[in-house]
């Protein structure tokens, strides 16, 4: 079963991943270390949980490879009375155990093995479900800081704006309205802080807790820039499927189903009982000693068990291609996802280098009396949402990149690198 150790953690941190190698130096800034990354993900409920059903199933293991028989003794005591006679202490005894039949403790080992497996990859998918959690809570805490240094940005520079106007109006050189409109620009300004920072608290608190061996830190770093993927995709895809623990848990579990019919089929041929049987009577003037052979006869009940167990084995067979498919699909979305979401990322980055020219033209030419606050308000509003929708498509940009990584077991990770 897989540990996670600083050393292992800190080897992880230095080693070269590919794909995605551009985002190594720059991830390294704007993510949590990764040793408290994979102290976080051991420590979560569900892995656990898993952890626990680990090693359960190599209990189970242990118990299936032992068999299910165990010595039975017997014992009988007597008081034999005789008309006319002597009473005699008689005595009886019996020690017997069940014998599994050739191919039935091979199959009994081989179900074991499996499920230990199956319990082993699920721990393992355990711990890559949270990975995803921790990626997807950790950006959108940052998507939240970087939302609210934008609207505390924008604010302060409606209430320049303002005082600004109303410096004006007290020189007379601005009307009434203006400073009326800048007023409800300042109020409205003063509403998208109060959302961003409500936006940020619920980042924060889910945050820490999920993951509370997280410290968070006191400002939230700078996103950099995301960069295109170096890799053809179908590589990407290839590599998430090819280590995928969910589809070689599901392959894993159709074999063990499979070894279980095979398993149920031969036991419609029930196992015998062998033993030793003895006995002392009148009060041992009579003493025998003999072997003791059971063998019971299946029935309608074991050949209908063996039926159930065949058809769990094919709807498991089934599962697991269907796994397979969704693993699949879900690759495919993951990293054209990624692609469309740089591309957006680049996109919005051009419209607010646009706007922001835009917005200083008007910012000029009110100053020269060209343009009036209703104007400038509207330049600085939509330059406000240019600049969030550039900071949302950054972070997601960034996040699609990274999961990429996390889906292909580069990135937070204990290191195994074959879900199969």
């Amino acid at each position: 079963m897989k540990r996670l150790s600083l050393p292992l953690a800190l080897a992880l941190a230095c080693r070269a991943v590919v794909p995605g190698a551009a985002f190594a130096a720059a991830d390294a800034g704007y993510l949590p270390p990764e040793t408290l990354v994979l102290r976080a993900i051991a420590a979560h409920p569900d892995v656990q949980a898993a952890t626990a059903g680990a090693l359960r199933a190599g209990a189970e293991a242990r118990g299936l490879a032992a068999g299910p028989h165990e010595p039975v003794l017997s014992l009988m005591s007597q008081q034999r009375r005789m008309r006319n006679g002597p009473d005699f202490r008689e005595y009886e005894g019996q020690l017997t155990r069940g014998v599994r039949w050739p191919g039935k403790a091979r199959l009994d080992r081989e179900i074991g093995r499996l499920g230990s497996e199956v319990a082993d990859l699920q721990l393992a998918d355990a711990e890559h479900q949270a990975a995803r959690l921790l990626l997807a809570q950790w950006m959108e805490w940052l998507r939240a800081e970087g939302g609210l240094a934008r609207a505390q940005a924008q604010h302060e520079l409606v209430l320049r704006d303002r005082d600004a106007i109303q410096r004006r109006v007290r020189a007379g050189d601005a009307a009434l309205r203006d400073l009326d409109s800048a007023q409800a620009a300042s109020a409205q300004a003063q509403a998208q802080v109060t959302a961003a920072a409500a936006r940020r608290e619920d980042a924060r608190i889910a945050l820490a807790a999920t993951f509370p061996q997280i410290p968070l830190p006191g400002h939230a770093p700078a996103l950099p820039e995301p960069v295109p993927g170096g890799e053809d995709a179908q590589l990407h895809i290839d590599r998430i499927i090819g280590r995928s623990h969910e589809i070689g848990a599901a392959e894993r579990e159709a074999e063990r189903l499979d070894r279980a019919a095979l398993r149920a089929r031969a036991d419609r041929r029930p196992d015998p009982s062998v033993g030793l049987r003895w006995l002392d009577e009148r009060g041992g003037e009579e003493r025998s000693l003999g072997v003791v052979v059971s063998i019971p006869f299946g029935g309608a009940l074991r050949s209908a068990g063996a039926d159930a167990q065949r058809a769990s084995a094919d709807a498991g067979s089934a599962l697991a291609e269907g796994m397979r498919r969704t693993i699949r699909r879900e690759a495919e979305q993951t990293v054209r996802h990624a692609d469309a979401a740089y591309r957006l990322w680049r996109d919005s980055q051009r419209a607010l280098e646009a706007v922001r020219a835009s917005t200083a033209r008007t910012r000029r030419a009110y100053a020269l009396g060209e343009a009036g606050i209703a104007e400038l308000v509207a330049a600085q509003r939509q330059e406000q949402e240019s600049a969030l929708a550039e900071s949302d498509a950054r972070a997601d940009a960034l996040e699609a990149a990274l999961l990429i990584r996390v889906d292909a077991h580069e990135l937070w990770h204990d290191g195994e690198e074959d879900g199969a």
